[in-house]
């Protein structure tokens, strides 16, 4: 119960980080709207899917109870255990997932679904170094490893062209021609 709860809270940091630079750019159709921590043990969330559903979601993780609001229906859920992700049932749903990725059914009817918009792409250079990126269009992040180095996050940024993300010490920067990674304004990585 300890691990889901860290799991849970480190997934909701990670998620308002990503809604406090999200006022700068662009709303997008598939979208975690907000995530709110009301108490030391219950954390509010809303999900919108694809088609423009609300799924408002409260966590209470004292009690291992999930409650739900969809279309104006209230559906109370109680806690599994899980392998990997969140994992939450009564006697007509179920609700899975994994960091923003969820779905809701009820019985064997999918009726709620948001997956973030993810793309990878693996480049190598002249030099024989490769970077592995990790784009999620829903959120505005990247994620980048250098040579299967350690993994730089980075937030989007509103670039006239192109990509460009960038965090406190690291600036990726590119077009369909050139990608550069730089390092406290030192290159670290060209193609």
């Amino acid at each position: 119960m300890e691990k889901k709860f860290l799991v849970i809270v480190v997934l909701i940091m990670v998620s308002l980080a990503s809604c406090k630079e999200k006022g700068k750019q662009k709303d997008t159709d598939l979208a975690t709207k907000k995530t709110e921590v009301v108490a030391d043990e219950i954390i509010k969330r809303t999900s919108i899917s694809k088609d423009g559903k609300e799924l408002e979601m409260e966590f209470n993780n004292a009690k291992g109870t999930l409650t739900l609001n969809l279309n104006g229906n209230t559906i109370e859920l109680v806690q599994q255990k899980s392998a990997s992700g969140i994992w939450y049932t009564n006697e007509d749903y179920e609700l899975r997932g994994k960091g923003n990725n969820i779905e809701l059914k009820k019985g064997n009817e999918i009726v709620f679904v948001h997956h973030d918009e993810i793309t990878k792409t693996t480049i190598k250079n002249k030099a024989g170094q490769t970077l592995l990126l990790i784009f999620n269009s829903t959120t505005n992040e990247a994620k980048a490893y250098l040579n299967g180095g350690e993994q730089i996050d980075l937030i989007g940024q509103n670039p006239e062209s192109g990509f460009w993300y960038k965090n406190e010490h690291y600036e990726l920067k590119g077009n369909d021609t050139a990608v550069v990674l730089t390092q406290d304004g030192k290159a670290v990585f060209e193609k």
